[in-house]
């Protein structure tokens, strides 16, 4: 509903219906003319008037006429709205005058309710009150005063409460749907500019996605792709050089880390996602030339409804074509570095073995060839772990299993560990059985303890203690390796045993090594069917504890013997 005073605005089409909200005062004025002509003539059929141009109901239909010519001749789009009441007050006026006829004051009654509603449907409960006192000054109480019959005085209340009451109610029922309508119109107008601001905003996500460097995928619950940005497209277009068909699972130019065996469908990325598997850094090649084909890591998050029902899948593909081929070129310098290493360490354990074999040689230089020989055999197993790495980038290291002596490995590897122990200031004790028969590979064995003591000497500051163990809990042999060091912090325990990587206290303190000792140590424990943990504290130490599984062996606990520079102390 327009406010009241406001010029009105140029007729629409809508305004051509009597429903319409603000309705063409010509159709109403219209209307109202052809009942009125209707009512007369009637009446002259009946006989109950005839037609004397000199009769209060003849000035009454010219009042009518003249509503008609004034409806069709103003432009009331030009008018403001409040004088359009003029033209109902005009109608109200006409039929008094018709009213001022006893023959006909009958229909003029009926008829006064058409002005009246039209008040009402135009200006509310203001305009059923106009409406009200309209009837009665203009078409009821001049009746009264004309015939001075006090008998019309019941019909004079009654016409004029009903056609107030009428207007009232079509008042506040317009009211009503005027105010539903302003609120569907707001909520409309909201939802519009909703609709705007999504819009936006998706032109907006999609001008960011599509300017990542990304590749980025959305799936339905059935796996059928619902969008792609474009550098995934750019992918597609190597993977599937003769079209997409949209759907996850699809066979193509996808192959496995090493760039050679192709995915079965199984094991492609998005089959797995539209199952709703999670997944990160599953890394794929794409593509068939060497030249243009691109290795990419992916990773997979669900996506679910209210209900928490699988809804679909969003993948994410990284190009990492160039950190793949860094890796590739570093193993195969790290390959050949090894393999010119292994000529000079067989001529040095060759001829350590040599020298050994005389027997003019005095106590003092056999045990000097013995550490050579000793230290040697260490650097040949670090060779042949720089070979594994660089040859195999997943399964389990090959170890031969023989019964063997894990009290006396241990002790061997504490022993070697010695002199470092006493450089470095730290105090190295050991608490073992006297014998534990357990089926490992000896020389591996030999090689996790070695990796951990050293380890442990390396990072705990002089004046600490390193404590190696080893014991039976049940059907698990537990080898544990404890220091009061510096720490390993926990935003580095989840990559601790990744090949070549070194903790941020070991760069910070410049402390040697490549990063193998820990990924090397752990393939060895797994390929044992055992496991290691790790419970570290930053400024407190570590423990790394491996756990093998134990084939009931006997195991001899005594009081170790100590050595120079080892504290042992019971092992019940």
């Amino acid at each position: 509903m327009r406010d009241v005073g406001r010029r009105r605005e140029p007729a629409v089409a809508g305004r051509t219906s009597l429903l319409a909200d603000d309705p063409d005062p010509q159709l109403l004025q219209t209307w109202f003319l052809a009942v009125v002509a209707l009512a007369f003539g009637l009446a002259r059929v009946s006989g109950t008037t005839g037609i004397d141009l000199r009769t209060w109901p003849t000035v009454g239909a010219a009042l009518t006429l003249v509503g008609c010519v004034v409806s069709v001749a103003v432009p009331w789009e030009r008018v403001p709205r409040v004088l359009v009441a003029l033209l109902p007050l005009l109608d109200i006026a006409a039929l008094g005058f018709a009213r001022l006829d006893s023959a006909g004051s009958g229909a003029a009654g009926i008829l006064v309710v058409m002005p009246a509603l039209w008040l009402g449907w135009m200006y509310g409960r203001p305009g059923a009150l106009v409406a009200t006192l309209g009837v009665f000054v203009l078409a009821a109480l001049p009746a009264l005063l004309y015939f001075g019959n006090r008998e019309l005085l019941a019909r004079t209340v009654l016409i004029t409460v009903v056609s107030g009451a009428a207007a009232l109610v079509l008042a506040a029922s317009m009211e009503k749907v005027r105010a539903g309508t302003r609120i569907a119109e707001k909520r409309g107008a909201e939802l519009a500019e909703a609709l705007r601001m999504i819009e936006l905003q998706r032109r907006f996500a999609d001008a960011i996605l599509d300017t990542v460097d990304v590749g980025l995928v959305l799936l339905d619950r059935n796996g059928t792709y619902r969008s792609v940005n474009k550098r995934h497209e750019d992918f597609l277009r190597l993977a599937f050089p003769h079209g997409h068909t949209s759907r996850a699972g699809q066979l193509g130019l996808i192959f496995e880390a090493d760039g050679r065996t192709v995915f079965n469908r199984e094991g492609l990325p998005t089959h797995r996602a539209a199952q709703g598997e999670e997944f990160d850094d599953l890394r794929i090649w794409v593509g068939s030339d060497p030249l243009t084909m691109r290795a990419l890591s992916v990773s997979a998050r669900s996506v679910l409804d209210d209900r928490g029902a699988f809804a679909g899948a969003a993948l994410a593909y990284t190009d990492v074509t160039e950190f793949m081929r860094v890796l590739q070129v570093k193993d195969e310098f790290i390959a050949s570095v090894s393999h010119e290493l292994r000529t000079p360490l067989t001529s040095i354990v060759g001829y350590a073995q040599l020298l050994r074999e005389r027997d003019d040689l005095n106590p003092e230089v056999v045990a000097q060839l013995e550490v050579i020989s000793r230290s040697s055999a260490r650097l040949q197993r670090l060779v042949a772990d720089l070979l594994h790495t660089a040859e195999s980038d997943e399964g389990p290291m090959h170890v031969t299993r023989v019964p063997s002596d894990l009290s006396d490995i241990v002790r061997a590897g504490v022993q070697c560990a010695l002199p470092m122990a006493e450089a470095v200031g730290t105090t190295l004790e050991l608490d073992v059985p006297d014998s534990l028969s357990v089926l490992v590979d000896p020389q591996r064995m030999a090689q996790v303890v070695d990796n951990l003591v050293t380890n442990a000497l390396k990072y705990t500051p002089p004046g600490g203690r390193v404590v190696v163990s080893l014991e039976v809990d049940g059907d698990r042999v537990e080898l544990a390796v404890a220091d009061n060091g510096v720490g390993i912090d926990v935003a580095d325990r989840e990559r601790l045993f990744s090949r070549f990587f070194r903790a941020r206290q070991a760069e910070e303190q410049s402390i040697q090594g490549v990063g193998l000792g820990l990924s090397i140590t752990k393939s060895i424990v797994e390929s044992h069917g055992g496991r290691i943990e790790v419970e570290s504290e930053v400024g407190r130490g570590s423990v790394f504890r491996i756990r093998l599984p134990y084939d009931g062996g006997a195991a001899t606990p005594a009081r170790l013997p100590a050595d120079a520079g080892v504290h042992s102390s019971s092992a019940g």
